[in-house]
């Protein structure tokens, strides 16, 4: 992904900060921040077409793509690499690339919980992407490598399975052997291709 390529080919490229400011809501931040940061930019520049706006994250951000393109109807479509998709599961799994627990992730690191999910279910299932499916209205692309030691690829699984179990479009791509981040030059090549086909489907619409 390269932002020169998207801007080259008509997008407008925006890197909106996020500001956690409540504890145990990291996925409803996101959308808190999001949702303004794309109605400003496009009061601050006419020329973008707020009805055409994608989103794309990996890792942590895999997961705010994944939440806030689940709930928020200000992006089109989203683009999910790495994903964590299920809070309470990702919580009870390894981070296997530095081998330790996600527990400490997910309650006082990135996740922002501070509180196990034994003691606040319904805050990791109200802020966990697979849990407001339903509610999803936009396609998304989801990302993994099978061999990932930071973000288990069945967390991206579960999401695909479940969407498509409701009817929903979704795509996943599954490359053999990546770790958390693609590293062969050709999985890199075609994650950018079909990513960027992707996005132009959606929000050129161009044929599929």
């Amino acid at each position: 992904y390269s932002a020169g390529d998207y801007t080259q080919r008509g997008y407008f490229v925006f890197e909106p900060d996020i500001a956690y400011h409540r504890a145990g809501r990291p996925g409803e931040d996101a959308v808190d921040c999001l949702e303004p940061a794309v109605a400003a930019a496009a009061k601050a520049e006419p020329g973008i077409d707020s009805s055409r706006v994608g989103l794309i994250g990996h890792s942590w951000g895999g997961y705010q793509t994944a939440f806030v393109t689940s709930v928020s109807k200000t992006f089109r479509v989203g683009v999910a690499g790495a994903p964590l998709t299920d809070l309470v599961s990702m919580a009870n799994t390894h981070y296997w690339n530095v081998g330790m627990p996600n527990q400490p992730i997910l309650e006082t690191s990135q996740g922002r919980m501070l509180k196990p999910f034994y003691e606040d279910m319904e805050g990791y299932v109200r802020n966990s992407p697979i849990w407001r499916s339903k509610e999803r209205t936009a396609p998304i692309l989801v990302a993994h490598g099978d061999a990932d030691g930071a973000v288990d690829y069945h967390q991206g699984v579960a999401l695909y399975n479940t969407l498509r179990r409701l009817g929903k479009p979704a795509v996943l791509l599954l490359y053999p052997g990546e770790n958390h981040g693609l590293a062969k030059k050709t999985v890199r090549e075609d994650y950018a291709r079909r990513m960027r086909h992707y996005l132009d489907v959606h929000l050129k619409n161009l044929p599929a």
